[in-house]
Order: C-alpha cells, then structure tokens, then sequence
C-alpha cells in the first residue's frame, strides 16, 4: 500500500529574497508608457518573444465558457494579430467551436517565460471570412490539411488506429490533389475590449497596464500587483 505522501505533487519553494533580485533585477524594462496604441506594444512583446521564447511564442490560452457558464481553457495558436483583433482557427464542431457559437467572447493570455511576460485580453468573437478561412488553411501542411479533415476533435475516439484509418482514408480521397478547406473548419477573430500588459517585478511588486476600449481610442490605467 502507497503512503498518500507519494501521491503529493511537489512544489517549488518560494524564492528567496536573492532569487527575486537575481531573477528580474536585471530585466530589460518593457515599453509600458512609452506607446499609447496596445497593439504596436503587443507586436513589439510579439517580437521579442520570437526571438527569446523556445517553443510557440505565438502560443496562447483560449478561455470560453460552456452551455452551463462553466469555464473552459485550452491552448492554441494565434495566426494574425492587427489592429481588428486576434486570429486563430479551429475545428467548428470542437468543444470550444461550439462553446463560441453560442457565447461568442473570450479570454486570451499570452505567458512568455524568458521574458517574465504576459498580456491578458478579453473582448467578442466573430467568425473570419470564408475568404480568409481559405487563404490561411492553403498555407498549412499537407499532413495537417488532411488531419482536419480527418479529425472529429473533441468527440470521443474508440481508438488511436480509428485515427490513423480515417487519416488514410482522407489521404486517398484526395490523392496527390489539392485539399481543400472543410466546410467545419474555419476561425475566429477576438476584437478586444481590454488589453492587460504585465511584467515581473522583484517581491511580487509586478508592472500591470491596462487598456480599455473607448470608442475609437483607448483609455489606460496602472493596476496594483
């Protein structure tokens, strides 16, 4: 029998006063009031990230809600970023593809490590066009272009080998021709309402900026850590 003591996750200590100085002291300062536009200063966080991040800078935590205002999170990739909002795609008949369609808003958080940075938003969804749907999913792997077709994501799968059969049975449907995109896989753009931008500081004493929407423009505050 196990000792319910080998069931407890272990948990890194807090750090020490050295370790926060050693940690962030030494940080090169974001932007925070130098720009008023939020979207230049989440390129410029964008770009940094692409040079410094390890894996999927343009990664990114998508919180919906579900039928019953249950929270739900996963992560995904965003593959457009401009002043109208922030893009990614999905499978339409997904749990979060669903959970859109009837609650169209969400949440985004970008958590870049190496820099000790985040950016939170939150705004409305909407559906990209047919037009662009098309455009963006020309450019992905074949492989990938076949997956989506292949995929019943989110639903329940009896086997991996289920998968695997469905994936070669799309590859010769379509032989060595073009994929095309499938009539259940498309994208959302999150138009924000709220931008918070965030940088780690010593003892907790973090920078938090925010911006809100205010008709054509943006307002800004500074928020306690």
């Amino acid at each position: 029998m196990s000792d319910a003591s080998d069931d407890k996750a272990v948990i890194p200590p807090s750090p020490s006063e050295d370790d926060y100085v050693r940690q962030v002291t030494h940080a090169e300062p974001p932007p925070l009031l130098a720009e008023e536009d939020p979207f230049r200063l989440f390129a410029a966080w964008l770009k940094d990230a692409g040079e410094k991040e390890l894996n999927d800078p343009n990664a990114m935590a998508l919180a919906t809600v579900d039928e019953a205002g249950a929270p739900d999170v996963r992560m995904v990739l965003l593959k457009e970023a401009t002043s109208e909002g922030f893009v990614f795609y999905t499978n339409l008949e997904s749990a979060k593809g669903h959970e859109l369609a009837a609650n169209p808003k969400a949440a985004l958080l970008f958590h870049w490590k190496s820099l000790r940075r985040q950016v939170r938003v939150r705004g409305a969804v909407s559906p990209v066009t047919p037009q662009e749907a098309d455009a963006y999913f020309a450019t992905r792997a074949r492989a990938s272009q076949i997956g989506a077709w292949a995929s019943a994501q989110s639903r329940e799968l009896t086997s991996r080998l289920a998968l695997e059969k469905r994936i070669a049975d799309v590859g010769l449907r379509f032989g060595l021709g073009r994929v095309p995109r499938p009539p259940h896989w498309s994208g959302f753009r999150l138009a924000p309402q709220s931008l918070e931008f965030w940088r780690d500081r010593p003892f907790r004493l973090h920078e938090r900026l925010v911006f809100e929407r205010a008709g054509e423009g943006w307002t800004t505050k500074r928020l306690f850590p």
